[in-house]
């Protein structure tokens, strides 16, 4: 999960993986969606295969990349226990907040 994070790090690899979520794409596509040099983008996707983030298919003499979100679900597993926190701790502001209100004698729902 390490590698995971590392590369999602990264706002221009954040950004490959979001063109990947709608469609795959040829790293002249990608290119041309960053405001970096091609070898940059070439980098970025070594570290997204790597992180096992992209696959990658060769047809004809093209390369199309596409996302695989296997290795998200890891990361989202992993911030659950973050998610619950946070949900607890709003479920208890919302609960205070309600007392507040009938205390001043308003209603809930406002």
């Amino acid at each position: 999960m390490d590698m995971v994070l590392q590369a999602l790090a990264d706002p221009s690899r954040r950004t490959v993986l979001e063109i990947l979520r709608d469609h795959p794409a040829t790293a002249g596509e990608l290119a041309d969606a960053l405001p970096i040099a091609r070898p940059g983008v070439s980098r970025h996707l070594r570290v997204l295969r790597e992180a096992g983030l992209v696959h990658v298919r060769a047809e004809a003499q093209r390369r199309i990349y596409s996302l695989r979100p296997e290795p998200l679900v890891e990361v989202d597993e992993w911030l659950e226990g973050y998610r619950a926190l946070w949900q607890n701790r709003l479920d208890a502001l919302h609960t205070e907040i309600a007392r507040g209100k009938i205390a001043r004698g308003e209603k809930a729902g406002q």
